[in-house]
């Protein structure tokens, strides 16, 4: 099968590429900015929003669309204007997608549309599963336009929307962020160390996706984290026994404020998220446990 990226080249996007090529697919990174022709186990070509119903037509038969791509959140303070960008580099390339797939008789047999656990806002006591509704803060909007955008495509296509949470690996996601306080002795719980963590180990997520590709029942949200969501003050825990280091020093939550204004949201605040369809479909978890998680990312 041949598989589109959009939003390819990054963290979660270069493990994808890797997994479904070890899976003999072919891959292929769909960029607006000239890449090397031929990347590590995947293709590249350029697109413009308006040749991408030509590039959907040039496919075989059976093919499909994941979409990855969006500005960074923790690019910078969140001011009025990163904030419209937050929001308009998702929905813009996703409405592109949605009319492409309408246009074009050669439609995919499923379009994956990456979103965020954010959907659901954040709560200490509640735990969300995918039919929890919609939060009421900047990301849960985001995240609801952002999914909103997919919707009409569903007539056309299998679309799934993926939202994932707090992704671990070694070469990106919050993980090397979350070690430098360690690496320094430094090491400690974020805030009140009360907001919950909902992780998943950037391998199952990858197989996650694989995942859905292949299970043709997935339609619609799923939730892209691990089975055990755990409080902040139980990952530094965790953490700081991973790497052998103390953990001791708290970071206050006015510190984090006063820094990075209301994008220290993303550290102070969380959600408890659930996988039910994950499960419910029969996906299993190389690593469950966030201890079994740390020490293969740290070993």
């Amino acid at each position: 099968m041949n598989i589109l990226i959009f939003g390819g080249t990054g963290f979660i996007g270069a493990h994808l590429s890797t997994l479904f090529s070890r899976q003999s697919h072919d891959v292929i990174i769909l960029s607006r900015r000239e890449l090397p022709a031929t990347l590590q186990n995947a293709k590249a070509m350029t697109y413009t929003p308006a040749n991408l119903q030509e590039v959907f037509a040039l496919q075989p038969s059976d093919y499909a669309v994941i979409n990855l791509a969006g500005e960074p959140l923790q690019k910078g303070r969140w001011t009025e204007s990163r904030k419209e960008a937050i929001l308009r580099s998702r929905t813009s390339l996703t409405e592109a997608i949605h009319q492409a797939i309408s246009q074009t008789e050669n439609k995919p047999r499923v379009w994956i549309n990456a979103s965020a656990i954010g959907y659901y806002g954040t709560s200490l006591t509640k735990d969300f599963t995918e039919s929890a509704p919609a939060g009421d803060d900047f990301l849960a909007h985001v995240c609801q336009a952002w999914e909103e955008t997919t919707k009409e495509a569903q007539i056309h296509t299998r679309v799934v929307n993926l939202r994932i949470g707090v992704v671990l690996g070694q070469e990106g996601g919050a993980l090397p962020k979350m070690m430098l306080p360690y690496r320094m002795i430094i090491g400690g719980k974020i805030g009140s160390g009360e907001q919950w963590v909902s992780w998943i180990h950037i391998e199952d997520l990858s197989q996650l996706f694989l995942h859905v590709l292949c299970h043709e029942e997935i339609k619609g949200a799923i939730n892209g984290v691990a089975p055990t969501p755990v409080r902040m003050k139980a990952f530094s825990q965790h953490l700081a026994k991973a790497m052998h280091r103390p953990n001791w020093i708290p970071v206050p939550s006015f510190a984090l404020r006063l820094l990075f204004g209301e994008m220290a949201m993303l550290l102070l605040e969380g959600q408890r998220v659930t996988p039910k369809v994950a499960i419910d479909s029969g996906f299993r978890y190389r690593y469950p446990l966030l201890d079994e998680a740390l020490q293969n990312l740290l070993s």
